[in-house]
């Protein structure tokens, strides 16, 4: 793996780490496909549970795209979107430890995460219209479904950004910390959903996602048929067998 993403496992934890500090960890097509082979890694493998993304230094989590690169033909897009990342349909949990400032395309894989701890010294934003672009990496997809949309709009339109407070305000990050914290609060975060049967975590997140996306009548039956198979599962049955039992699981993700 090349050392553009760095990678450390704790327990059933896998924490990636964008490590480009000298250029406020924008993504380059290096990166890019650093991190999308990194995510695919953990998407099938059976011991990682939980998934962490942050970045190295405190300055930025990602300024977005490296515009030195895209300026010599370069590209920070693969298969699976803007950094390896933002079309990528990833069914595990993946917490983002957003340590610094998050704007365009950087801001743009943080929403791309399931949920936010962010720096109290963090901004945020889509900054793109000011350079006379848009943001094509899914904040103008994403943004509007997860904050009211007159601010969606005033986020885009104005290429402002908001700071960290704001921004738990809205709903879009889940914790704001101190610098120092923010790491270890996502990974105790990632930890304590990693206590749970991986099976039904999983199949919570996406039942919860497509019913975003549809009826709630066609949410019924997806919910109904997810009750179905994780009612059958080993892991249901070593959770009623673990309470009678006064034990903690042991899950197998089955």
């Amino acid at each position: 793996m090349a050392n553009e993403v760095l990678r450390e496992r704790r327990g059933h934890v896998e924490i990636l780490t964008i490590n480009r500090p000298e250029a406020r960890n924008a993504i380059n097509r290096a990166t890019a496909v650093a991190l999308s082979e990194a995510l695919d890694d953990c998407e099938t493998n059976d011991d990682v549970w939980v998934v962490v993304l942050t970045a190295a230094d405190n300055k930025a989590f990602s300024a977005g795209m490296d515009l030195k690169a895209f300026a010599t033909g370069e590209f920070p897009i693969t298969d699976k979107g803007f950094g390896g990342i933002t079309k990528r349909d990833f069914p595990k949990p993946l917490i983002a430890a957003v340590n610094g400032s998050a704007l365009a395309g950087g801001f743009e894989i943080m929403i791309s995460c399931d949920m936010v701890i962010a720096a109290d010294h963090a901004k945020f934003g889509i900054p793109e219209a000011s350079r006379g672009l848009i943001a094509g990496g899914g904040g103008l997809i994403r943004l509007p479904k997860l904050i009211p949309l007159a601010v969606a709009y005033e986020m885009a339109l104005t290429a402002d950004p908001i700071d960290a407070q704001r921004a738990y305000e809205l709903g879009l990050v889940n914790r704001v910390v101190p610098g120092e914290q923010v790491l270890e609060t996502a990974v105790a975060l990632a930890e304590r959903i990693a206590q749970n049967a991986p099976l039904a975590v999983r199949t919570s997140k996406s039942v919860m996602k497509q019913a975003t996306e549809i009826t709630e009548a066609e949410a019924w039956t997806v919910n109904d048929r997810a009750f179905g198979v994780i009612g059958a599962s080993g892991d249901a049955l070593e959770g009623a067998v673990a309470f009678a039992e006064k034990r903690t699981p042991n899950w197998q993700g089955k």
